[in-house]
């Protein structure tokens, strides 16, 4: 009825929300009004959607994004409460990876040695991948890593292929939040796997590269970004050449691994050398 509905400045003023806000949360489908007057366009809504306007105030004030808040209030039972704690643990995983990340610029800016990444040699043979690649951001970069990965998981399972060692992303440009650099993921395999729409086919040559092993808790984008800086320097060290772009390597584990797990190492192919 009628009389049940308020205005959006009664909901305002009940959740102390502004009408920007109000508006934002109804157009992106997190508070739609109840009714819109054709005639005049005024917003009413239901008294119940205080409590949800509430809620979702509650959880912006936490920093979730609108759309895992819609993710929050839209399931049932113990769900909301399983996405909020998810959610905290990815911001805890972001905040460590921060710090290390404040940590190795410390050392850098000091003028001391890093330490904190050990960084290791390897040889690595030739071996066929697929790939798929796109400029991406650091905002950006998540997502298309996921993405990809499932689009070439998906395509080796059509085939009726299989991997034949880690997914990994190959870097040829900077990626950071000013910076959409290239980005290449990797999907290797010795089956015969035809190239299709946005997967290409290629030889990955062999290499030597250094690397450095990063657990679980390295694995947001500012700890990445210190792993990448510490490799460089490291081949600058040992006058080594960089002969390839930098990439990083993701084992199975990534999604599932414990803080301390060895999850994935970011390299960088060399040859011995320097061309200075």
């Amino acid at each position: 009825m009628e009389e049940d509905l308020i205005t959006i400045g009664q909901l305002a003023a009940r959740t102390r929300l502004s009408l920007k806000a109000l508006r934002l949360y109804g157009n992106r489908g997190l508070l739609p009004p109840a009714r819109v007057d054709p005639r005049t366009g005024i917003r009413r809504y239901g008294l119940a959607q205080v409590e949800r306007a509430r809620r979702i105030a509650l959880l912006r004030a936490a920093g979730m994004p609108l759309a895992r808040i819609a993710e929050v209030l839209d399931a049932s039972g113990e769900e909301p409460v399983r996405v909020l704690h998810a959610y905290w643990r990815e911001q805890e995983s972001i905040h460590a990876a921060r710090r290390d990340a404040v940590g190795y610029a410390r050392e850098v800016l000091t003028g001391r040695s890093p330490t904190m990444y050990e960084i290791a040699e390897r040889d690595v043979p030739e071996q066929k991948v697929l790939f798929t690649q796109r400029h991406v951001t650091a905002a950006d970069l998540p997502g298309f890593l996921a993405e990809s990965s499932e689009l070439l998981l998906f395509h080796l399972q059509q085939a009726g292929a299989c991997l034949s060692g880690p997914l990994f992303a190959v870097y040829h440009g900077l990626v950071s939040e000013d910076s959409d650099g290239l980005v290449e993921v990797c999907a290797p395999t010795q089956n015969v796997v035809e190239p299709t729409g946005r997967i290409g086919v290629r030889i990955e040559p062999a290499h030597r590269e250094a690397y450095t092993a990063l657990t679980k808790r390295h694995d947001g984008y500012p700890a990445m970004a210190a792993a990448h800086d510490a490799v460089g320097a490291w081949l600058v060290e040992q006058k080594y050449t960089r002969s390839a772009s930098n990439r990083e390597v993701y084992y199975p584990n990534w999604a599932t691994a414990e803080p301390g797990e060895h999850v994935a190492d970011v390299a960088v192919p060399f040859r011995p050398g320097s061309d200075v």
